[in-house]
């Protein structure tokens, strides 16, 4: 493979196969694309015919490389990768590992992929559980452990198992990031103090986050040294206490000021229900939690209210996903899909008027839907003419959807035109809020009334926004003459405003 950069003085290249595992990773990603970066993302690397010459750190990931992965989470748009790469860079990211995660088959793969965050200058904080390897430990030892997740009471026997099992996760992921090229640190950034005393149980050991020491952190990254905090918090007495590694996440993400907090779980996001949260603004999620807190499961409930507190003070992005899936965390970051959970301060989304410059993507996203003549036909030069008339659904700066509004003030009227909504986002109310926008949009213009053609999708405008089954008698003269010239014998659907 072989990306070019128009400056050749700020590309450098690696004729043999000597890329750092974060690169090569990223490399796998986007295979088989050629095109033009620029000087500041550009790196050249061609990758030889035997790939016996690789270092011993790459051939595991070259063997990766032909492992199918599912559909969903597959990345190979080059340009809506490097889309992401200018926004990330030298931001924070807080990334917080189950114990579970930690022995699972994937985690070579994910400290890989947090080694390709590493070299595209995003800044990695790494935490990690142990409440799997607390109970397993008690177990071997023969006694019942008063806690595993941090929550409950510790008492001095599980601080004593919940300290030995910290050091063994600490230790494999020491292990694996020593084999992906990245230097690391285990830190006592954590300053905790005891629970203390709640409803009348003394919690013993059980710790409280009191702060973070962010200089500690800071000046680690500063020195390309990923920091590694364990579930565990110290006061100034050097006393030791088990806290709970959603809390410490939190905790951390706030300190840091990070652009996102990510939890990596056995599940495959926040349950609801027996459902998956594909993704949700804070204001919906504290609701939820406020009135349907029983619908969690119990490890979904402790990432809800921790990702919710996150967005609340203002870490924009909180991300829950599978652990298991191969480039899962690749997926979750550089494509606006994901593949699991994602919590949003609520910027996240938003409805813009379109410019001239979105002419080109308007085309591009309503290709597929023009060419099955959901939509109408329309050129460029019209959609330039008129871009005023057209709006932009956007998740995180990524258009994925679009509606138009052409007003007819001779008729007091307005039509509702070009509604697309990417299909990888269906279902998710999308369409209805730009149904709304454009009701009360017209609204405000003092319309009377909206009319829209359909040949496809009336059921849904019937069902859905309350629209009723018109004749031309409901067009504009102009609209009317229009209509009868395409031929496509559209629905004509209306709805009164007011």
């Amino acid at each position: 493979m072989l990306i070019r950069c128009p400056c050749t003085v700020q590309a450098f290249a690696c004729p043999d196969w000597q890329p750092s595992p974060g690169f090569d990773r990223f490399a796998s990603s986007i295979a088989k694309l050629d095109i033009e970066l620029s000087p500041k993302e550009a790196y050249a690397c061609r990758r030889p015919e035997d790939p016996s010459t690789c270092r011993k750190g790459d051939q595991r990931l070259s063997r990766r490389i032909t492992h199918k992965r599912p559909p969903k989470v597959k990345l190979t748009d080059l340009r809506g990768i490097l889309q992401y790469i200018p926004r990330f860079r030298d931001k924070v990211f807080v990334i917080s590992l189950d114990g579970a995660v930690v022995e699972g088959e994937n985690i070579g793969n994910l400290l890989l992929d947090i080694a390709l965050l590493r070299s595209l200058n995003i800044q990695p904080v790494i935490l990690h559980g142990a409440a799997l390897q607390i109970a397993r430990s008690a177990s071997e030892q023969g006694f019942q452990p008063s806690d595993t997740c941090g929550h409950g009471i510790t008492d001095a026997d599980t601080l004593q198992v919940a300290i030995q099992a910290s050091h063994q996760v600490t230790h494999t992921l020491l292990q694996g990031l020593s084999g992906a090229d990245l230097k690391a640190a285990v830190t006592n950034a954590v300053v905790a103090h005891p629970k203390g005393i709640l409803k009348g149980v003394d919690h013993l050991f059980t710790g409280k986050v009191e702060r973070v020491d962010h200089g500690l952190l800071e000046t680690l990254i500063k020195e390309g040294i990923v920091p590694i905090i364990q579930p565990l918090g110290y006061d100034g007495e050097g006393r030791t206490f088990r806290v709970n590694s959603d809390a410490v996440a939190l905790a951390v993400a706030k300190a840091l000021k990070a652009a996102k907090l990510i939890f990596i779980t056995a599940q495959d996001g926040l349950m609801f229900d027996g459902e998956l949260i594909r993704e949700m603004a804070v204001n919906n999620l504290d609701e939820r939690l406020r009135q349907q807190r029983d619908l969690f499961d119990e490890e979904s409930l402790s990432k809800a209210l921790h990702a919710a507190e996150a967005c609340r003070w203002h870490v924009p992005r909180a991300h829950i996903i599978n652990g298991s899936i191969d480039e899962g965390l690749l997926a979750e970051v550089f494509s606006n899909e994901g593949i699991g959970t994602l919590i949003y301060a609520n910027e996240y989304q938003q409805i813009r008027p379109a410019k001239k410059k979105d002419v080109a993507t308007l085309f591009a996203m309503t290709r597929a839907s023009v060419a099955k003549e959901e939509l109408l036909r329309r050129t460029r030069a019209s959609i330039e003419k008129h871009i005023s008339d057209y709006y932009i659904f956007e998740t995180d700066h990524h258009p994925i959807g679009c509606v138009a509004l052409h007003r007819y003030e001779d008729h007091k009227s307005g039509e509702l035109a070009f509604l697309y909504v990417n299909p990888s986002h269906e279902n998710e109310g999308i369409g209805k809020k730009l149904i709304q926008f454009v009701e009360e949009k017209a609204t405000k213009l003092q319309l009377e009334q909206l009319f829209l053609l359909s040949t496809q999708a009336y059921a849904y405008f019937q069902s859905q926004g309350g629209y009723l089954e018109g004749t031309v008698e409901h067009l504009p003269e102009s609209r009317r003459a229009l209509y009868e010239q395409s031929g496509r014998k559209s629905k004509i659907l209306y709805k009164p405003l007011g």
